[in-house]
């Protein structure tokens, strides 16, 4: 009671003990919590200056961004974070759950009232980046709680609210297994408008319930996962308006039959789907089977002809594979030719060159795609120069860049109309700093040629300049002195008329040497250039020049001619050797006749025996040489084509400087699959899987080269990573450690033992030298004794008896043995006797 003193309760001693020393241990623990949040704090100061050290070394970092933003979110600084998340998101698109943590950090952290209007843009740039449906959800679930005019129901709000609701739809109703998200909160809210209303307004109420019939009717006229459901929903919202209908059932029985035919095939539509979102919703499946899941879906969703259902198939597989370039440039395809809307055409490509920049082909159709779309010269300026920020795999790319911008100018300039043309100018400048940029990377090649040979035609078409046009090809051939730069000068001078000025580039370059046939061709051009244009004491000066600089390079083909002609005969003598040593050595374990001493060794001195034995092992011979000549034309095609497969292998060389090793590789890999499973990575050039070379069966080993090392260290991030349900090792490969291995051995060596002089000239194995000094007989050679056979050279100490001696053309009878003869009977012997 108020006014009333409250006995005190009374408190033993050790009552008191105890809240001591439950105190001394509370403040004990809060000193120690003290101490690790301070510890923490302090690591993460750390951590949070290494990372804004790499990020301004390195601003193109995409992980380095992404831990500097999640320590920020959890340092809870909410001003650096929002600088972060604006820098990285000019960089890179953001994914839709970072768009979501940002949305939400500004609405619960924001010091004032929230601001509608701020909280929208960011759903807004959120939404352009990728096709997320729960993104969509939460903007618009953001505009009806927090916009009072939507809250309100006001006429404004109302129409802003349906406005984006149509957005919603339009982007994302058609997603199969989630849009029906967008469909029902569509739904809910033109059912908040219908209670809202005043039960006396009747009209009101009517208009109303007829606006949500219709977004029933559309909803049950889109292929997606919830149609039974809806059509339930459906049927029991038209029980509440009064209509007599079965609301438990989800057949089509009461609703008017042009809502039925449409129900009922966009359920046959999603039947027909129903087993290929299954397929790419399955969560056990590796990136690049769920990659091919989807290009099979978008290949049956471009036969079905919807080009809405394309695109938002193609959306859904962007967000799931975002640098896929091969993705890209299947999707900007087919929006350059099906949808033809410039600004959607617009949108996909600017996404994609933020997705992937290092796709030159993107940018180049990038720029031609603003030139359909009639974009202005700043659109498209902007765009040309931020290729050039770029970062591409090789020096054609840019080229090609340069001569798609120079092409559209030159297209804008020629159709202008008065007063509204181009300067030449622009043309000019980017010509020079094409020029100035890849000079010293492809001045040798056809490409930077027909740059200077393109520039040097618009001087004079459109600049109308003789002396620049010159000036052009006086630049070139300081820089690169090719055959076809000096035809092309001449060319262009004929073609003008001015033959004076053609005849003394021909006096300034007939003497100079070219690749392959140009200097003969450039002696034969002027020849026919006096035949055609000069007098005769033109054409006779020319020949008094040519003919010499003609004899003088006849000579020196011929010379070159004749080390080609030593060299192929070297390298054929060489495989044939090879060959030989082959056939040597797959014939290695068949067994051969016995020398006649061993025959003779052998022999049971019996003649009975002796004719059997005799018979059987020519019997037994004779098998052997057919089996053998049947190995052997069988062998043949085989040899031949590991000889051909591991000379072309040798003759080409590999650095291994940008290069990937990948072990544990499934035998049943192939390169595509192995270019699949890098496609999240990107710059692969070249893909080597090793084989076994008897079987041509993998070795479950391969080498990946990449473009550089950006794209190799990302590659060498995948390791431990599955492929076709095995995992991958992946390390860089390392060509300096194999050659310090190999130092030790010399050249022509292997390693365990060195190559001996075998007696054809090849090289024999140890065991080979051995046997022949033993005077044994190789096989090989006991099936060939029938051959001409004659040796050369001086190394004939290892030559084995069965082998004719040198100068040896016919076949001689042989020898018999004593014991190989049958023996005589006594009927022959005395004949003998009679003829002697």
């Amino acid at each position: 009671m108020e006014g009333e003193e409250s006995e005190p309760i009374p408190v033993s001693p050790q009552h008191i003990a105890d809240v001591e020393m439950a105190t001394a241990h509370t403040v004990s623990d809060s000193d120690d919590s003290d101490s690790s949040d301070s510890d923490n704090e302090a690591q993460q100061t750390v951590e949070l200056q290494n990372l804004q050290s790499q990020l301004s070394t390195n601003p193109s970092n995409y992980d380095t961004h992404i831990r500097y933003i999640k320590l920020l979110r959890t340092m809870g600084e909410l001003d650096k974070l929002r600088q972060a998340r604006e820098t990285m998101s000019a960089l890179f698109p953001l994914s839709p759950e970072m768009w979501q943590e940002w949305a939400k950090d500004e609405a619960s952290h924001s010091s004032g009232p929230v601001i509608p209007a701020v909280i929208e843009n960011l759903y807004e740039r959120g939404t352009s980046d990728y096709l997320s449906v729960s993104l969509w959800c939460d903007y618009l679930n953001f505009v009806r709680e927090h916009d009072p005019s939507v809250r309100d129901y006001s006429p404004n709000g109302i129409s802003k609210a349906r406005h984006l609701f149509e957005r919603a739809i339009t982007a994302a109703g058609l997603h199969v297994t989630q849009g029906n998200k967008i469909w029902d909160a569509y739904r809910e809210f033109e059912h908040s408008i219908f209670n809202a209303i005043d039960q006396t307004d009747i009209q009101a109420k009517e208009k109303q319930a007829q606006c949500i019939r219709r977004i029933y009717h559309r909803q049950l006229s889109v292929p997606l996962a919830s149609l039974k459901s809806t059509l339930i929903a459906y049927k029991a919202w038209e029980v509440e308006q009064g209509n007599i209908l079965d609301a438990e059932s989800d057949d089509v029985d009461g609703i008017s039959s042009q809502v039925a035919l449409a129900y009922k095939k966009a359920l046959e539509m999603y039947n027909a789907r129903a087993h290929l979102e299954e397929e790419i919703a399955r969560q056990d499946s590796v990136e690049s089977e769920k990659f091919q899941h989807f290009m099979s879906y978008l290949k049956f969703e471009q036969s079905s002809g919807d080009p809405a259902r394309v695109q938002i198939l193609y959306e859904r597989a962007i967000t799931e594979f975002p640098v896929s370039s091969d993705l890209w440039l299947d999707y900007t395809r087919y929006v350059d030719k099906t949808l033809k809307v410039g600004s959607v055409v617009r949108d996909v490509y600017s996404r994609a060159t933020r997705n992937c920049p290092w796709i030159e082909e993107l940018w180049v159709q990038y720029l031609l795609s603003l030139e359909r779309g009639h974009a202005s010269e700043k659109d498209i300026s902007d765009v040309y120069e931020k290729s050039l920020q770029c970062t591409f795999s090789t020096f054609e790319g840019y080229l090609d860049l340069f001569l798609t911008r120079i092409d559209g100018l030159r297209r804008r300039i020629s159709l202008a109309k008065e007063g509204d043309a181009l300067s030449f100018s622009l043309i000019k400048e980017t010509f020079q700093r094409a020029s100035e940029y890849l000079s010293p990377h492809m001045n040798h090649t056809d490409g930077f040629l027909h740059l200077y040979s393109y520039w040097a035609r618009l001087e004079l078409k459109l600049g109308k300049d003789l002396g620049a046009a010159r000036g052009v090809w006086e630049n070139l051939l300081k820089i690169c002195s090719m055959f076809e730069a000096w035809q092309g000068y001449i060319t262009m001078e004929i073609e003008l008329g001015q033959i004076n000025e053609a005849r003394s580039l021909y006096k300034r370059c007939y003497s100079k040497s070219f690749s392959g046939t140009g200097s003969e061709d450039i002696c034969q051009a002027w020849l026919r250039f006096e035949r055609e244009f000069g007098t005769l004491d033109d054409f006779d000066r020319a020949v008094q020049k040519v003919s010499p600089r003609l004899e003088q390079l006849k000579l020196f083909r011929l010379q070159q001619e004749s080390i080609s002609l030593t060299a192929t005969a070297d390298q054929r003598e060489h495989s044939f050797k090879k060959t030989a040593r082959e056939k040597r050595k797959s014939g290695s374990n068949a067994t051969d006749e016995q020398s006649p001493a061993k025959r003779q060794k052998n022999d049971p001195r019996d003649p009975k025996k002796l004719n059997q034995n005799s018979n059987s092992q020519e019997q037994n011979k004779t098998e052997i040489n057919e089996g053998d000549e049947t190995k052997d034309k069988v062998d043949q095609p085989e040899n031949e084509k590991q000889i051909k497969d591991s000379s072309a292998a040798k003759n080409k060389v590999y650095t291994d400087q940008c290069t990937a090793f990948i072990s544990n590789l499934p035998l049943k890999a192939n390169d595509e699959d192995i270019h699949q499973f890098f496609s999240d990575v990107g710059g692969v050039s070249s893909i080597r899987i090793l084989h076994d070379k008897f079987t041509g069966k993998s070795r479950g080993l391969a080498y990946v080269d990449f473009i550089d090392d950006d794209h190799l260290a990302r590659a060498v991030a995948k390791n431990k990573h599955m492929l076709l349900e095995k995992r991958l090792s992946i390390a860089r490969s390392n060509p300096k450690q194999k050659k310090e291995s190999n130092a030790s051995i010399a050249p022509g060596e292997h390693v365990g033992f060195r190559k001996q002089t075998r007696v054809d000239g090849g090289s024999a194995s140890k065991e080979d030298v051995e046997s022949s000094k033993e005077g044994g007989v190789s096989h090989s050679a006991g099936r060939r004794r029938g051959e001409n056979i004659q040796l050369k050279g001086k190394n004939t100490f290892a030559v084995p008896r069965n082998v004719r001696a040198l100068g040896w053309t016919a076949n001689k009878p042989r020898t018999v043995e004593e014991g190989d003869e049958k023996p005589k009977s006594n009927d022959e012997f005395r004949k003998m006797f009679l003829k002697k």
